[in-house]
Formats: structure tokens, sequence, C-alpha cells
């Protein structure tokens, strides 16, 4: 692990540029010498070496201890003591600091270098648990929020269907016609919900564990989000007017059919959720030099710009949604299809103006042609 910073710590200078000389030998880098605990802290802020080699007595009112204790606390460095103090009292005060090394001078060079490797992988070592601690502690709070999300939403289309099939058992022969097809419309909405949501986390955990694939075939964009806009309107019984436009050619291009689906799905979805009813949307498709560009844009609620660096985090919501139902799983899954499909996203929104989410995606040129198209 050649190559290392590490500052010397030590009064007598001759036996600091003795250790130098040691250290540049062995292949370390040594940016810094100091003689007090005060230089000792100026240094390691100054440097932030890998190690910091300290000698007990030193120069001013406090000792090698202290500082090692300083260091220890404000900078998380790793100390090994180099000293002639050996007694008990010494050793137990430094115990206290928790080196990673304690040498009694005179010392061998071998045993120095010994000492240092031992310090350094100690110190990798203990980074990588706390890395593993700390995304195990994550992953706890994101299963949780899962499990969390997971039974509220479905809590809420399952409360819905049990209360329309009581009623219609209830009163089901005395039941006008009208109010008969309101209860079983609701059911049947609330199972689409049911059924898109499972859909949304199947399709995320296959991203996450590697089978979600990308496969591109020919598709006419342009009819393709027609039928998808009728649909999307359909399933939300929306009252908002969304229009389509269309720049260029964009009837022979070659995408991954379902990861547009998904994409675009969650992208109106939300233009609808989070903007008034009769308000309009619009989807614009742009076909420029095999590349394909989509721009949904609503005059919604917008999203605060605190939210704006977290829209593509499992389970966030932004702060203003107040009421309106929802999972935070839309974006993060639009993300992982564009990744999939090597595509990009920029989102452009203000509070109480609007959204505009532009994704890019490239028309892959190996697409197989459909044999009606080679007959032609």
């Amino acid at each position: 692990m050649a190559g290392e910073k590490i500052v010397v710590v030590e009064d007598e200078r001759v036996v600091a540029r003795d250790i130098e000389k040691r250290l540049l030998q062995l292949g370390y880098a040594v940016p810094a010498i100091a003689s007090s605990a005060d230089e000792a802290l100026q240094k390691v802020a100054e440097h932030h070496p890998d190690l910091v080699l300290m000698d007990i007595q030193l120069w001013g009112e406090a000792d090698g201890i202290e500082a090692a204790e300083a260091i220890r606390v404000n900078f998380d460095i790793p100390v090994i003591y180099l000293t002639a103090y050996a007694d008990e009292a010494t050793l137990q005060r430094a115990k206290v600091t928790e080196p990673f090394g304690y040498i009694i001078k005179p010392f061998d060079e071998r045993e120095l270098h010994v000492a240092i490797e031992v310090a350094l992988r100690r110190r990798l070592a203990e980074a990588a648990i706390r890395v593993a601690l700390e995304k195990e502690q994550e992953l706890r709070e994101l299963k949780s929020r899962f499990w969390s999300m997971f039974a509220h939403e479905f809590r809420t289309p399952m409360t819905s269907i049990l209360s329309c099939a009581q009623v219609m058992e209830q009163y089901g022969n005395t039941m006008p016609e009208a109010r008969r097809r309101e209860y079983l419309y609701l059911i049947q909405s609330s199972i689409r919900s049911m059924d898109n949501l499972l859909n949304d986390i199947l399709t995320i955990a296959r991203a996450e564990g590697g089978s979600l694939e990308f496969s591109p075939t020919f598709l006419n964009l342009e009819q393709f989000c027609r039928e998808l806009v009728e649909e999307i309107q359909f399933i939300s019984d929306s009252t908002h007017s969304i229009t389509i436009t269309t720049q260029g050619n964009c009837a022979n291009t070659c995408l991954d059919k379902k990861l547009l689906w998904h994409i675009l799905s969650n992208l109106l979805s939300n233009a609808i959720k989070y903007s008034a009813h009769g308000s309009s949307i619009t989807l614009e498709l742009s076909c420029p030099n095999g590349d394909v560009v989509l721009t949904v844009t609503d005059v919604g609620i917008g999203i605060p710009p605190e939210d704006q660096p977290h829209l593509f985090e499992p389970f966030h919501r932004a702060s203003n949604v107040g009421t309106v139902p929802g999972t935070g799983l839309g974006l993060t899954l639009v993300k992982k299809c564009l990744d999939l499909h090597g595509g990009h996203i920029q989102v452009n929104s203000t509070p109480g103006q609007g959204t505009t989410v532009t994704v890019r995606l490239h028309s892959n040129s190996s697409c197989p042609i459909p044999e009606q198209m080679q007959n032609r």
C-alpha cells in the first residue's frame, strides 16, 4: 500500500527527519512534520493524511495522547504511537484514544513497515464495514417504507371493493341500475389500480434483478402514442384534454414497446394526477436524425425545487402533493426503463405553473423490419 500520506509528529528534529527518511525509502509520502499538538492538528487538517505517526512527548501544553484523541474525534484518521514511554499509566491513557499501533523506541524499519501496513489495512476494513452497515440500514429502511406503502396503497382499493360488494349484496335486488353500474365501475377501477401497482413493483424488481430485457421492435410511434392516450383516458376516466403533436417521421421507429409503455404511461398518469380536472396536457413527438424525443407538458401543481433532486428515488413524493394518492414509484420505474433503453430524461417544473418532462431515446438501427414492410 505504498504511496499513502503519513504525517510525522515528533518534537526531536533529528529523530523526525530519520523517520521521514525511512518512510520515504518504504515508498510512503510525508507531506508534513509537526512538533506540537497544535501544529499536528493544523497539518492533519491541511493534508488529510492516511496515517499519523505520533510521539507522546511533544512541545507545548498538550502531549501526543491529547493530540491523537483530537485527531480521532475530528478527522477519524488512524494514529500509531512511536514513543519511548512504556509505563502502565501512559499505556492506559493511550488505549483510550484507540490507536492503530504502539511501537516502543528504538525500533527497526521492518517493525515500522509492518505496523503501518496493518494499520492501513485495518482502516480500509473498518471503512468497508461502515459502508456495509450503512447500506444494510438503508435497505432496512427501504423495505420498511416499501411494506408501509404497499399496505396503504392496497388497503384503499380493497376497502372500496369490499364496501361495494357488501352494498350490492345487501341492496342488489332493489338498487337502481345506474347505481349498480356505478358500484361495478368502482370495483373495476380499484382492481385496475391494484394491478398497476403490482405491475410497477414487479417491473422494478425485474430491473433490479437484471431480468428486465431490452427488446427493440419496429414501432409506429405516433399510432402507439394515440392508442396509449386513449387507454389511459379510459382507465383514469380523465376529463383532461390530451393533445398529441408530431414533428418528423415517427412512423418507422425501433424501440422497446414494453419499456416505452411504462415510460409514457407513468409520465401521462402523473400529468393527469397532478393537474386540475379539465386542464390541458400535451404530448409532443419528435424524431430527428434517428433519435426520438417525447415531451409531456402539464399546467398542474408543479414540483418544488427542493424535491427535484430526489424525483427518481423510490417512494419519494413531492412535499406539495397533499392528499393526492400515489406510491412514489412511477418516476423510479421511468428512470430504470430509460437506463435499459439508453435514454435520458429532463424535468423542468415550476410550482403552481406546471411540469415539462422531456425524454430522449435512440431509435435502434438494427431493428428487424416486419415482413409486410419487406414485401412493399
